[in-house]
């Protein structure tokens, strides 16, 4: 797995596109260094075993934080200049973040034009009211939500997220058990 991510990190650092990234890469990568970990505690710190592993560690924290490092800048650079990112470059998780970076970057070009036309727009931060999960365990009709939004009608076993304040009515009420998000 070193040599992979060697690789990865010496292709990514010598060219200004982001790379494309093996399959389930940072997967492999988080298991690899779950594995050190456990493997490191195993052993006697005195030994050259430990020693090596200890260094082998150290080297893979580096260059993986240099690989998300570069890449991260790469997609924000991207973004920033509104150019278009290979989506099959990047991997799924990294499609979900810069899926809340392009907004971002958008709202800034606008404000940045509106500035240069000696307007000032108002910028509000588009607070996300956070939802709640639920499991609902009793059929229920459809509802507006407090945020004006209309959810449901719900089956038992359903899975939906809502605003707090109509989740903890329903939970109450035992209509809906909280899912816990970890």
């Amino acid at each position: 797995m070193y040599d992979e991510l060697y690789e990865v990190w010496k292709k990514e650092k010598e060219t200004l596109e982001i790379q494309r990234l093996p399959k389930n890469f940072y997967a492999k990568i988080a298991a690899y260094i779950k594995k050190m970990k456990e493997e490191n505690r195993m052993l006697d710190k005195k030994t050259t075993k430990a020693k090596l592993l200890d260094s082998e560690f150290e080297n893979v924290k580096i260059i993986v934080g240099e690989l998300l490092q570069r890449r991260y800048k790469k997609f924000l650079e991207k973004a920033l200049a509104r150019e278009t990112v290979a989506r099959d470059a990047l991997t799924e998780e990294e499609k979900k973040l810069y899926g809340e970076v392009l907004p971002l970057a958008e709202a800034y070009h606008a404000f940045s034009k509106d500035i240069l036309r000696g307007h000032l727009s108002n910028v509000e931060k588009d607070a996300k009211q956070t939802l709640m999960v639920l499991r609902f365990v009793q059929k229920f009709p459809a509802l507006v939500g407090s945020d004006m939004k209309t959810y449901g009608p719900f089956a038992p076993e359903d899975i939906a997220t809502l605003p707090p304040e109509n989740a903890r009515i329903l939970i109450k009420q035992g209509v809906a058990i909280k899912v816990d998000s970890n």
